[in-house]
């Protein structure tokens, strides 16, 4: 079965794609590409790393232990000096261990929020984030040539590989906390310590954030932190749907507002006192405005395409400019090393901000959130109900329409842009943009995306509206309008 390494890496699920065979397949492959000369070529960041290190760790999924001293059993084999987790951890602590390390690269074996039958591998580059789009062609490249070729991978005794200090566990953590601590005011939040719910979604987020909070006095309790790696047969995803025990245990009085991780950590969500959802739109444009009116930060805000444009009213006040890219962390990170960005997000809760790594962290943006609501002085709830009559409101959905076949993005696009509709909802259409997908921008500074998914055979309609109704008629019309062109 083909095995296609993307620019977030290669997902599979587990015995049917997601092998040991096709795992060391893709681990010779991934050490043939770092160890290639163009590794490096086209990164935007001025960078010496040693090139025989590489830093390897894994979440709390079946197997993912085993599967990342597979893989370090094959870069050892190769040469490298492999840092190896001692433990389950979240990927930006790798992505930071990384860079801390100088290495030249990291492995996280990981399938972040999918599904619990799903394992995967992010590759990470020498700056400390995603790898490039060019980076994981290679590993591609290499991929195939091996198989063309009939050349297996190396293979190394795991024993002898750390009894020969080839592989050496390490456990980032430590580090990663004390870079965080220069991120987070952690005198604030210990002058109005808050009682907190932590939903670690049984991912590798798990003990991290009560952890780092010992010594503050905020009084932490954490729910789905124990590990299974069944994720209790929901995907480990911050959303609404899934976070029912977090609902519970605030509805319980466990804590004032909760924070939860997926399943590798980089993604965050949060629920107010009262059980309402508060997604990643409403945590950016509250971190946004926190950085730029408390702590006097500025420069440039990069959002993807399915993010709130609340972000864009509230740069328009500040007199700062607005990036938007297509969907996923990599495009913000091409950003965010070229040039000075204040806070860079997306839609599925992958944040991050100045002085950080370029790369989503749940752990950090939950720690921020919790920060601003301890300087606040009042709730979360409080604080949100501000920020929507300021530069709001902004009620957003989504939906995603399975195809039975990958639909052809180009004639998609082509289709959505000749037939633009004049209205939706009453509403003049003033703009159609095609960055990824086609976006239908209103009058109101509603909007429609539809685009389909760079992953799996599904088209994915996101609708960000003033009012309810007109989410629902933006919905409505993109579900029929995309039903017409698949």
């Amino acid at each position: 079965m083909t095995i296609h390494f993307g620019t977030d890496g290669w997902r599979a699920v587990i015995s049917d794609t997601f092998t040991y065979t096709n795992l060391r397949q893709v681990s010779q492959a991934i050490a043939d590409a770092i160890a290639s000369d163009a590794w490096n070529n086209g990164t935007v960041v001025h960078i010496s790393p040693d090139p025989k290190k590489i830093v390897v760790g894994f979440d709390t999924r079946f197997l993912s232990d085993r599967y990342a001293a597979e893989v370090a059993r094959v870069l050892a084999a190769n040469g490298f000096t492999v840092f190896l987790t001692t433990a389950d951890v979240p990927t930006p602590a790798i992505s930071f261990a990384v860079r801390n390390l100088n290495a030249m690269g990291g492995v996280m074996i990981t399938a972040s929020h999918n599904a619990p039958r799903y394992n995967g591998v992010k590759l990470k580059s020498a700056y400390g984030g995603s790898a490039l789009p060019e980076q994981c062609r290679r590993v591609e490249v290499y991929l195939n040539d091996n198989e063309n070729l009939s050349r297996g991978p190396n293979l190394m005794d795991f024993d002898k590989a750390i009894a020969g200090k080839m592989i050496q566990r390490f456990n980032p953590i430590p580090a990663y906390d004390d870079h965080l601590r220069t991120l987070i005011d952690f005198d604030k939040i210990a002058e109005n310590p808050q009682r907190i719910v932590i939903d670690s979604m049984y991912g590798a987020g798990r003990g991290v954030i009560k952890g780092i909070l010992q010594g503050t006095g905020c009084e932490v309790t954490e729910i789905r932190g124990e590990l299974n790696p069944g994720f209790g047969g929901v995907h480990p995803e911050p959303i609404a749907r899934f976070l029912g025990p977090l609902a519970g245990a605030i509805g319980t009085h466990l804590g004032n507002f909760g924070l939860a991780t997926d399943g590798d950590a980089d993604r965050i969500g949060a629920m107010d006192e009262r059980g309402n959802f508060v997604d990643p739109h409403k945590i950016m444009s509250l971190s946004l405005e926190y950085l730029h009116k408390k702590r006097g930060w500025t420069g440039s805000v990069v959002r993807t395409v399915s993010t709130t444009r609340m972000i864009d009213r509230l740069c328009n006040q500040y007199g700062l400019k607005v990036h938007e890219t297509p969907v996923g962390f990599n495009h913000i990170a091409d950003i965010m090393m070229q040039e000075d960005v204040l806070i860079g997000g997306e839609e599925s809760g992958g944040i991050s901000f100045k002085g950080h790594i370029p790369e989503g962290d749940g752990v950090l943006m939950g720690l921020l959130l919790l920060e601003i609501v301890a300087a606040s002085g009042v709730t979360l709830h409080e604080l949100v109900e501000d920020l929507l009559k300021r530069v709001g409101p902004a009620f957003y959905e989504r939906t995603d329409l399975r195809l039975r076949h990958p639909v052809a993005k180009a004639q998609m696009v082509n289709q959505l842009i000749n037939d633009a509709p004049g209205t939706i909802g009453g509403e003049t259409v003033k703009e159609v943009a095609a960055l990824d997908g086609v976006k239908y921008i209103m009058s109101d500074d509603s909007w429609l995306l539809i685009r389909p998914s760079g992953t799996e055979p599904v088209l994915r309609v996101y609708a960000e509206g003033r009012t309810q109704e007109m989410v629902r008629a933006l919905l409505d019309f993109g579900g029929h309008i995309a039903e017409s062109v698949c």
